[in-house]
């Protein structure tokens, strides 16, 4: 069992989603309380982690099977005297898989505290270090070296500097602090590296800060998934709409073999700089990053040649992904969400402008593919039934690899058109402890199975467009 509480929600925003998840088809295919105890499971998995780890190889630098060797050598060096076995997807041929240990329950709380933010424990619970600017607390006397025990403010309710905090906490594990109180909020010079060194955390989980950086990128399994559904080919002119950090993008350069043009768009500059230096650092030289809104990336007009750069004349591209701005109603592990009903449904709007402009962008017989780290019904199955309304010459394809399940009830789409989707629901996985003794005793099939289903929540939708007759 969890023993984290479940995700807290704005009641409005539970309400919405509830809602989404027991529509009537729903209901009428589950029965009242199936669906109930669903969505319960939904918002009880939100909160913890997923059940693995999972980092791509680039195999435009070296080998899965170098990279997995490096890897394991990494992770002896991590871990003394534990063994974590390094799985390679059977689907994915350029993902490895890392199991997750967790939750631990008889790890010693100390007198000295650290509270962090609750993004900041977010990364904890991921396998992260705690750094500097993640900090909100620390008890009176913390010195360099002491043992910790590092919290997760989720609530937000505990002030910048404070010397104790009673509201409410959750126990992420312990660390040795490298600095003290005073250094820490001090703010002259403003510290920005690690200031809790995780040695004992509540979910045993690799650090991969600067492990390897130019042979693995740490990546959700869905995320990788999309990628190869896309399908990217050697020599052809791929569109990433929306493509900050350049995860996504690094992904199909390297499927083409970094021979073609990747054209990698995002309107906020500092995500344009990331995504090319993550080009940089793993080798890529097939991807050009533009600084520029996805919404008018479509070129009204014919008189003006851009030579290449953004916007694009209609039927440019041969493959586009549209990995749109959403909710992040999938992310894991979020113990705490603060938006309100208005800003978790503001996305809707904007998915149907920058696929307007993809459909118009994607030459005919190009794939279009649509993607989420969102649950909701409004944001995924829903949005596939408006195109396919307004767009006649789209069409859905089957999926190639299929790792997530069929989409959701709810949208009116038919059968067949939801298994042509997938919709990775972590609420299909009951709560389970990990062990060390445990992973020894399991099938890899079995681990496989959990990885693929116990990961953030997620969506993607192919589509193919007609040629004209």
């Amino acid at each position: 069992m969890s023993i984290f509480p479940k995700i807290s929600l704005r009641l409005e925003v539970e309400n919405y989603l509830k809602a989404g998840f027991m529509n009537e088809e729903v209901v009428s295919a589950l029965g009242k309380e199936a669906a109930e105890r669903k969505f319960e499971t939904l918002l009880h998995k939100l909160s913890c982690p997923p059940s693995f780890t999972t980092v791509r190889v680039n195999t435009h630098l070296a080998s899965v099977q170098h990279v997995k060797s490096l890897l394991f050598d990494e992770l002896q060096k991590q871990f003394s005297g534990l063994s974590f076995p390094i799985l390679q997807h059977p689907d994915l041929q350029d993902v490895l898989l890392i199991p997750v240990i967790g939750p631990r329950n008889n790890i010693k709380q100390q007198p000295c505290e650290v509270i962090v933010g609750a993004q900041c424990g977010n990364a904890v619970l991921r396998g992260a270090h705690v750094y500097v600017p993640g900090i909100v607390s620390a008890s009176k006397f913390m010195k360099g070296g002491d043992v910790v025990s590092v919290y997760s403010d989720i609530k937000g309710k505990c002030k910048k500097g404070a010397k104790e905090f009673d509201g409410t906490k959750i126990f992420l594990g312990n660390g040795i602090s490298e600095r003290s109180r005073k250094e820490i909020f001090s703010r002259l010079p403003e510290l920005k590296g690690i200031g809790v060194r995780m040695t004992d955390p509540v979910y045993l989980s690799p650090s991969f800060d600067s492990v390897l950086p130019s042979y693995l990128f740490l990546q959700n399994l869905p995320s990788a998934v999309v990628s190869h559904v896309l399908d990217p080919q050697p020599g052809e002119k791929i569109l990433d709409l929306c493509a900050a950090p350049g995860g996504k993008t690094t992904h199909i350069a390297a499927l083409m073999r970094d021979q073609g043009e990747v054209i990698a768009l995002d309107k906020i500059s500092n995500k344009v700089e990331k995504i090319k230096q993550n080009a940089l650092l793993l080798g890529l030289n097939s991807i050009r990053a533009f600084c520029f809104d996805g919404t008018k990336a479509l070129k009204l007009d014919t008189v003006k040649d851009t030579d290449g750069e953004p916007p694009f004349l209609p039927e440019s591209f041969d493959r586009i992904l549209l990995d749109a701005p959403c909710s992040g109603m999938g992310q894991r592990p979020n113990m705490a969400c603060t938006w309100t009903l208005k800003e978790v449904t503001s996305y809707q709007p904007l998915q149907r402008k920058l696929f307007t402009v993809a459909a118009e962008l994607l030459k005919p017989g190009g794939v279009l593919v649509y993607s989420t780290c969102t649950v909701t019904l409004a944001e995924n199955e829903e949005q596939v039934a408006w195109a396919l309304k307004t767009f006649p010459h789209l069409q859905l394809q089957r999926q190639d690899p299929q790792v997530g399940g069929e989409g959701m009830l709810g949208a009116g789409l038919s059968s067949e058109q939801r298994k042509r989707l997938q919709r990775f629901d972590p609420c299909v996985v009951p709560s389970q402890d990990s062990d060390t003794g445990s992973l020894g005793d399991a099938r890899i099939e079995d681990m496989i199975w959990l990885a693929n289903k116990d990961c953030i929540g997620f969506f993607i939708a192919k589509f193919v467009k007609c040629k004209s007759t």
